[in-house]
């Protein structure tokens, strides 16, 4: 199958769609990822399946809803029996390679990739695990992701991203050097945009002068907020902070700043595959994990369902086998492993070993049409049950046996604002589709299941923490200082603990 298309599979982190040209919102400056959107496909309404890093990527990765696999929060394992894409695509002969986050957790840190190049960040055993018998998440982000936000010369998430895009460089270049002749699927993972909300001088000043709109949505009064979104806010200290929106504007500016950032960085890898001469026998795909509410609400981060946290973007280029356009069909990145093998075997995959909760977006984007639906699941801390979305047609159901119901038409109510559940006219399609949720998911084994996973895991963290615990974390050839966040800390003293520029640093005492 010597005629295998490479492919580069770019991924970044909490990077929402209302900051990008290519989704009608030209607010962050991204001029590489423009000219991918001008030669590939823009898929208008994708969607991730679980709003938070782990279980997105898991489900992303597995074809199936995170429920599926056990993805239940950011503390989950992915069982090393359950195939990813990496297994698949290197059963379709490729070479297999991740640059970057992936957030694994659990002894095994490839899942398929032949080669890892970089450790990952974030931890990789079970100190993130949830736990719903606390009221609390000792592990939240807090206000300071607001407060501290604007210019740094260094931080730890920019050394990290640093080290991915000069590990993808030099493995683009090893592959076209590659006597075995392998097709590549490599993996870059960055993880900015993710908060904290911090970017170099050079990329805050190409906003200088630049018009970064106000989030449309101001902060529901607690009366007017649905229960999720309010346990959300308390959860980051956010529901009764004095945020002014001079800090609000400095977040969102900073944000777009770490935009621009990747989209260097993404500059830097598109140069090599072109200057290795392998761009025209190279598929692109670009996504996000999840979104990023930005300041909508009053909310920041994900683990909601509203848009501008589950909507993603995903723009495939594919010479030779897309042509460039756009697609409005519903999809969502379950959908990625089937389009992965659909490009390793020219359409002719069928090495599934059990029915995938996704499907092959090759034929839907070239215009075959397509009655489709997208669900995303909730099952992590800050839920009193499980939270579940169908997204069908122009209608957006949320669900769950701890909260009430909403439904949105998303068309017409872009910003969700107007609640449809008690209207008499939706009490049919509403009625469908809690039908529909109901033989989906099996809420009450669910949850039991859930708890059952948290209880075990606690109890082997808590075990791990007598004695010598073991090592799970992925050292990529010894190269590991331990510079990055293993679990061995509080998540924010780390992500704050950032070099600030030369003119805001502290004088040096006289000696």
């Amino acid at each position: 199958m010597s005629d295998q298309p490479n492919i580069l599979f770019i991924q970044v982190d909490q990077l929402t769609i209302d900051v990008l040209a290519a989704y009608g919102n030209a607010v962050a400056k991204t001029p590489n990822l423009d000219a991918l959107a001008e030669r590939g496909v823009v898929f208008e309404n994708a969607y991730c399946n679980y709003p938070l890093c782990a279980p997105s990527r898991f489900s992303m990765a597995t074809g199936l809803l995170a429920s599926k696999v056990g993805g239940y929060d950011n503390a989950s394992e992915l069982p090393a029996s359950m195939p990813t894409y990496a297994h698949y695509m290197r059963a379709l002969g490729y070479r297999t390679c991740l640059s970057g986050k992936m957030h694994f957790v659990g002894p095994d840190q490839l899942h398929g990739f032949e080669r890892r190049l970089t450790t990952d960040i974030y931890p990789g055993d079970f100190a993130w695990t949830a736990d719903w018998s606390k009221l609390e998440f000792e592990g939240a982000t807090d206000v300071r992701m607001l407060t501290t936000s604007g210019i740094c010369a260094r931080s730890v998430q920019i050394d990290y991203d640093e080290d991915v895009t000069h590990k993808a460089v030099q493995e683009i270049y090893d592959c076209a050097r590659d006597p075995e002749g392998r097709p590549f699927f490599l993996q870059v993972s960055w993880t900015h945009p993710h908060d904290p909300y911090l970017c170099l001088q050079k990329h805050w000043d190409l906003y200088a002068d630049a018009d970064i709109p106000a989030p449309r949505i101001p902060m529901p009064g607690d009366n007017e907020n649905d229960p999720h979104s309010l346990r959300l806010l308390r959860q980051h200290s956010l529901a009764d902070a004095d945020i002014s929106p001079e800090i609000v504007q400095r977040a969102r500016h900073a944000y777009c700043g770490t935009v621009s950032y990747i989209d260097d960085s993404m500059g830097i890898v598109l140069d090599a595959l072109r200057e290795s001469g392998q761009a025209e026998n190279t598929v692109i795909v670009f996504c996000s994990d999840h979104g990023e509410m930005l300041g909508e609400r009053g909310s920041w981060l994900k683990k909601t369902f509203f848009e501008p946290a589950t909507r993603v973007p995903l723009i495939i280029c594919a010479p030779g086998h897309l042509k460039p356009g756009r697609c409005d069909t519903l999809c969502s990145l379950v959908d990625l492993l089937p389009t992965f093998a659909s490009f390793g075997s020219d359409g002719a995959w069928d090495g599934a070993v059990e029915p995938l909760d996704g499907a092959d977006l090759v034929p839907i984007a070239g215009g075959e049409d397509a009655d489709r639906a997208v669900y995303g699941e909730l099952l992590c801390e800050g839920i009193l049950a499980p939270i579940f979305m169908i997204r069908r047609g122009r209608y957006k159901f949320i669900t769950s046996t701890g909260d009430p119901d909403m439904l949105f038409n998303v068309i017409a109510d872009p910003d969700e604002q107007n609640n449809l559940v008690a209207d008499e006219a939706h009490a049919g399609r509403i009625a469908v589709l809690r039908a529909e949720a109901q033989e989906l998911w099996d809420n009450d084994a669910l949850i039991e299941d859930i708890v059952r996973s948290q209880k075990r895991r606690l109890l082997i963290r808590k075990a791990h923490l007598q004695g010598e615990a073991p090592e799970w974390d992925f050292d990529a050839g010894g190269e590991d200082d331990g510079r990055w966040f293993r679990g061995k800390g509080n998540y924010n003293d780390w992500a704050f603990d950032y070099l600030p520029p030369a003119g805001m640093r502290p004088a040096p005492r006289d000696s």
